[in-house]
């Protein structure tokens, strides 16, 4: 890597880590350019050099996040004998990742990344394929072995996922009725019974 690559890579790094904490303390409403540009010390020309506008550095943050959490889901997944097994460890990587990164869990289960989400969901999930692809291909091959109930893909995603979307967004809204460990500890199993063959 050349010096202006790696430059460029320290810009966008210090631009996208001080979008997340503008986001944290200052919620949607908050995450302005010029909140952005204070925050990280770093010239405007330069973050629409590296991202366009806000909407593509906000874009790119979510990106980098998502990545990572369903790179932690695919390693659970794939470090599993069985079906059963991998249920409940993916159930207990995502809402480790709530617990262990809160700021990016908070932009991911917000509602500015619902309506990007929604208005832009193909792009997205097109931008994770591999990592999709990969959660898919496990799924694919543990419903042909017969662990898995014979359903559609997405509507496993659902049943796996959306529990464990809804109790991380309960948490992360400051609600204080759920406990995160509790719940990996009883989820996998009740989910275990929605999926299981």
């Amino acid at each position: 890597m050349s010096p202006k690559q790696r430059r460029g890579e320290v810009t966008s790094d210090l631009l996208l880590e001080a979008a997340l904490r503008v986001f944290v303390t200052s919620g949607e409403q908050g995450l302005t350019v010029n909140a952005v540009i204070q925050e990280s010390g770093v010239s405007l020309g330069s973050l629409y050099h590296h991202f366009g506008s806000l909407d593509g550095l906000i874009g790119a943050l979510s990106h980098r996040w998502l990545d990572r959490l369903l790179g932690e889901l695919a390693k659970a997944l794939q470090g599993a004998d069985t079906a059963r097994a991998g249920i409940a460890a993916a159930v207990r990587a995502y809402l480790a990742f709530v617990q262990e990164h809160r700021g990016p869990a908070l932009l991911l289960h917000s509602p500015l990344a619902d309506r990007k989400g929604m208005a832009r969901g193909r792009e997205v999930r097109d931008a994770q394929e591999a990592r999709v692809s990969g959660v898919a291909l496990w799924i694919q091959l543990h419903t042909d072995s017969g662990e898995l109930a014979a359903l559609p893909l997405p509507l496993i995603e659902s049943l796996v996922l959306g529990p464990v979307v809804a109790v991380a967004r309960r948490s992360l809204s400051g609600i204080d009725d759920v406990d995160l460990d509790e719940a990996a500890r009883l989820l996998p199993e009740r989910i275990w019974r929605s999926v299981g063959a």
